[in-house]
């Protein structure tokens, strides 16, 4: 990896928590990446006037500016709106300089479908990518696995599956440093028979690559890592998110409930306390915070809206992670080798 420095844009406005998560985790990433430099885009007196000590150390040192937006994105508000009428928000702000080479990377916590929009239309797609697609890193019992389409794409074709699919392999390999990802299809069974026309389609077109594409893979797969990537619709793949996310939750709330049933439990909540505490490690959701938004001639990632300083953080690291590797510039060479491959068939 190169050891240059790296400038990377935050929308300090957007999310749920704005500044007040925005510059905690800012400080965090800059301490752990001596070559990191950060631009702060958001209102430049609110942000300079709550600047933490170590934020303003490294703002005198060079590795912080401030970019002025006046505007900013409602975690509501249309996208269609935001891209015609917020053209000095922070989110668009902070793309821009993306655009304009003035930073490697965008991060931001505001309203998914405005950032998707607005990235797409200032940034572009890569050649050969119809459509940017929402991808993140899930814990499974194996590691991790990078699930995509989750949201950015609700009526995707068979082309648009295989494209999604070449963007995961190329990522997990970035990242992962694995030479030929697992690339599995989410379907309704494993057996070639079943799944819809869109789906069986985008099944033939990956069996004619040289992609590591291991077939249908199931929702009960996910988690187990049979697949280091798992392709879908972005209907199919946010529904399988959330739903995920919903189970996590009732087991922890269905646990908190068995250890205060009575006292016996309760003392044997206090026994298994660290078992508990590494089990919430392992499956702690903001060591996945930071989705890619993949397919752009840029790097832009999402954080949670929700995502607090630590979870903000990563998705710093996540793009620095995908600055490093150059994932654009490789996801435009190997689309256009396996393309070039279809050609030949």
């Amino acid at each position: 990896m190169s050891q240059a420095n790296v400038v990377i844009a935050l929308d300090a406005m957007g999310g749920d928590h704005g500044p007040d998560v925005v510059l905690p985790a800012a400080a965090h990433a800059l301490a752990r990446h001596p070559r990191l430099h950060l631009v702060l885009v958001g209102d430049e007196a609110r942000l300079a006037g709550r600047l933490p000590d170590r934020l303003s150390a490294a703002r005198e040192a060079g590795r912080v500016r401030l970019v002025h937006a006046p505007e900013v994105v409602g975690m509501d508000e249309a996208p269609s709106h935001a891209l015609r009428f917020k053209k000095q928000s922070s989110m668009r702000r902070a793309i821009d300089l993306v655009k304009a080479g003035e930073a490697a990377a965008c991060v931001s916590a505001g309203n998914t479908g405005a950032l998707m929009a607005t990235a797409r239309y200032v940034l572009k797609t890569l050649p050969g990518i119809d459509r940017p697609a929402i991808a993140t890193f899930i814990p499974t019992m194996r590691g991790h696995t990078l699930m995509l389409d989750l949201g950015a794409n609700i009526d995707s074709t068979a082309e648009h599956l295989f494209q999604f699919a070449v963007m995961g392999s190329v990522l997990v390999q970035a990242i992962d440093a694995n030479r030929a990802p697992r690339v599995g299809l989410l379907n309704i069974g494993e057996e070639e028979i079943k799944g819809n026309d869109q789906v069986k389609e985008a099944a033939r077109l990956l069996s004619d690559t040289s992609l590591n594409y291991i077939g249908f893979v199931e929702g009960d797969d996910i988690y187990q890592g049979t697949a280091d990537v798992v392709v879908c619709d972005g209907f199919v793949g946010n529904v399988a998110l959330k739903t995920s996310e919903g189970v996590a939750k009732m087991i922890a709330h269905f646990l908190r409930e068995e250890f205060q049933r009575n006292p016996f439990t309760r003392l044997a909540g206090l026994v298994a306390l660290p078992v508990i505490r590494a089990l919430r490690r392992r499956v702690d959701p903001r060591r996945y915070n930071g989705a890619s938004l993949l397919g752009l001639r840029g790097i832009v990632i999402k954080s949670h809206g929700g995502a607090d300083a630590l979870a903000y953080a990563h998705a710093i690291e996540e793009a620095l992670q995908e600055v490093d590797n150059d994932v654009p510039n490789l996801i435009d060479h190997r689309l256009e080798t396996l393309l070039t491959e279809r050609q030949a068939v």
